[in-house]
């Protein structure tokens, strides 16, 4: 095997390392979305299971539902540019005409960023937004837990 052979089939090893470390990076993305999205659903059922007031979704335009679903899609997008990415590159070796190119790096740094700063909100405002239980809800748990005593 020649040294230029060999030269090659380490740029194609590395174009497939490189193309899976983008489809982790899209399955990652699309899994953190649905996560968000999920457990945004989950704090809103436990809000009104807590208030008795029935669930609703916030009026605001971004919500932990949008953005984890914002965050999927964007994952989704991904899979087929890292494909693009990994054929033009695999022609690039064929050709020995490669030129490394970071606009894939840029976009998923900067989505990344974006989606981070986005979520902010979401983490201190969950934090702040702790309302007391209302008084009937305060008596009806004290009488529960008093028949509890008396069985």
């Amino acid at each position: 095997m020649t040294q230029e052979k060999i030269d090659r089939q380490r740029e194609h090893q590395a174009n497939e390392r490189t193309f899976l470390a983008w489809l982790r990076t899209s399955i990652g993305m699309i899994g953190f979305g649905f996560a968000i999205a999920r457990f945004g659903l989950f704090l809103r059922e436990l809000q009104a299971s807590v208030t008795g007031e029935p669930d609703s979704v916030p009026a605001i335009a971004i919500n932990s539902q949008t953005l984890g679903v914002a965050l999927v899609i964007m994952g989704i997008i991904f899979i087929p540019l890292s494909v693009w990415r990994y054929n033009r590159v695999f022609q690039q070796i064929e050709f020995s005409a490669y030129r490394p190119s970071r606009w894939m790096v840029w976009l998923t740094a900067s989505t990344v960023m974006i989606v981070g700063v986005l979520t902010i909100p979401f983490v201190l405002l969950r934090h702040s937004s702790r309302e007391p239980i209302p008084q009937f809800q305060r008596q009806s748990r004290e009488n529960v837990m008093g028949d509890r005593d008396r069985l």
